[in-house]
This record gives structure tokens, C-alpha cells and sequence, in this order.
């Protein structure tokens, strides 16, 4: 488990750092993360999807052709970001990693297993083929094991840097 450490810079004098066990809690509840590449060009990509905390990462999915997958093709670097989009109150959490390809039917239908659980039937994926089928389309299963995540809070202003 990450220690949490406080960067008195970035927060109100009464702040303490906020434990890694609320931070995981934020991961799990959020719904709507913001996920940011980088294009071949060097150019940002930003993008809001869906994602499920699992197993110590972040789990997300994109078609291989998407702008996000042909990006984290050539470059694995990524944050995810998710939060209250609130000022005064709640917490907003950055996770920086690398997306690696999950690819084995075990892991597939775990995580399928969790999106379901998490956000119904309308995210209801088919495990076939080392990729998600929805619809009538398919999907890259892409797993973030954080190196940094970052949390910053708004009731007293702080900023938690977790390092693993």
C-alpha cells in the first residue's frame, strides 16, 4: 500500500494528507473518468469514458482504430482523472501509468464481471477472442497499474501524492 504524502505547497496549513483507502474508494465510486493521451504528434488527447478500479489498476476500453487506442499504441503513457468537478467539497484524483493490453479470458471475463456489477446491463460486455464484444463492435481491454496517483482535495485544500 502507497504512503500518502503531503505537499504543503498545494493545500491549507490544516490539511492531512488523505489516506490511500478513501482515494480507492473515490476510484471505485466514480463513474465518468477523463482519460488523456498523447497523439503521435505530441499533441494531447482528452476523453471521457467509463472505467472500473480492479484488482489494484484501472481498467478501461477502446476500439483499436479509436484516436485513444491508435495513441496508446505508440505511446502506453496515460492519466486517468475523476472527481466532484466541485470547488468547495469532495476530492479529485489524477492516476498516471501505462495502459498494457489485458488479454487472457480469466481477466477479460473478471473485469466484464465488474463493469456489469458497476454500471448494469447496459455495459454488459461478451468475452471472445482476447477482446470485449459490445454491440456491434469490439474492444481493447487496457489496464492502468498506477506509478503516481495524485489527490486533491477541496475541504481543506490539499494535495496527496501516492507512490508506488
Amino acid at each position: 500500500m502507497p504512503i500518502p504524502e503531503l505537499d504543503p505547497r498545494y493545500g491549507e496549513p490544516a490539511a492531512d494528507p488523505i489516506p490511500w483507502t478513501e482515494a480507492v474508494e473515490a476510484l471505485e465510486r466514480a463513474e465518468l473518468f477523463w482519460v488523456s493521451t498523447v497523439r503521435p504528434d505530441g499533441r494531447p488527447h482528452v476523453t471521457p469514458l467509463i472505467a472500473l478500479w480492479q484488482d489494484d489498476a484501472l481498467h478501461f476500453t477502446t476500439g483499436a482504430e479509436e484516436r485513444k487506442g491508435r495513441n496508446l499504441a505508440e505511446n502506453p503513457a496515460v492519466a486517468l482523472t475523476t472527481g466532484t468537478n466541485a470547488l468547495h467539497g469532495g476530492t479529485d484524483l489524477v492516476v498516471e501509468g501505462s495502459a498494457v493490453r489485458v488479454t487472457d479470458e480469466a481477466g477479460l471475463h473478471r473485469i466484464a464481471a465488474g463493469f456489469l456489477a458497476k454500471y448494469g446491463e447496459e455495459w454488459r460486455f461478451e468475452v471472445r477472442d482476447g477482446l470485449f464484444h459490445h454491440g456491434p463492435g469490439s474492444a481493447l481491454v487496457l489496464r492502468v497499474a498506477p506509478t503516481t496517483v495524485f489527490a486533491f482535495g477541496k475541504a481543506p485544500y490539499s494535495q496527496t501524492r501516492y507512490r508506488f
